[in-house]
């Protein structure tokens, strides 16, 4: 029998576990020569907000950033640090916890279906994606298509294989494991 202190320790484990996933997919990275590298980080990101819902997802996300901000080398390319968080790419990194909250709320609103847990995941990147390039455009100076060339384009046949992937690897999770 699950009580609320075992239901409350079991969601902080899993949200733990989220922001290390984050972490580790942070890692599988391709360095790109204007500093924004193509990595799997928004995968667990999408994970963690239909895995774990609203709250805890969006607070695996927010320890991902606190571990990144005081220094643990959590992000691509083993980063971390303020510089890391108030660099050129922290808008992205920041853009995470919104990521997470937002995939959370549209898939909680729209239902667990293949496509409407991809409309969640599709906003929830959009999301992070205007957070970073605005972020990524104040520090650099670069001008709306320069940075949407530099920081989007490039990213969003990858971003379609990360959606659908977890798409499908939440639907197959909440067969598997229907009480997450």
């Amino acid at each position: 029998m699950k009580t609320a202190e075992n239901l409350r320790v079991r969601r902080m484990v899993l949200c733990a576990l989220f922001a290390a996933l984050t972490a580790v997919c942070s890692q599988i990275a391709i360095p790109m020569p204007w500093g924004v590298p193509i990595n799997l980080a928004l995968f667990a990101v999408y994970m963690a907000g239909t895995m774990l819902g609203a709250f805890w997802g969006t607070v695996s996300q927010l320890v991902f950033v606190a571990l990144a901000a005081i220094g643990v080398p959590v992000l691509a390319g083993f980063q971390g640090g303020p510089s890391a968080i108030f660099g050129k790419t922290g808008g992205y990194v920041l853009g995470y916890i919104l990521a997470a909250l937002i995939t959370a709320l549209i898939s909680k609103a729209l239902g667990r279906k293949f496509w409407s847990l991809c409309v969640a995941m599709v906003v929830g990147c959009a999301v992070c994606y205007v957070l970073g390039t605005i972020w990524f455009m104040t520090l650099t100076g670069a001008d709306l298509a320069s940075a949407l060339g530099w920081c989007v384009l490039p990213y969003l046949p990858g971003d379609v294989i990360k959606i659908a992937l977890a798409a499908i690897l939440t639907i197959q999770l909440d067969k598997r494991m229907p009480n997450l």
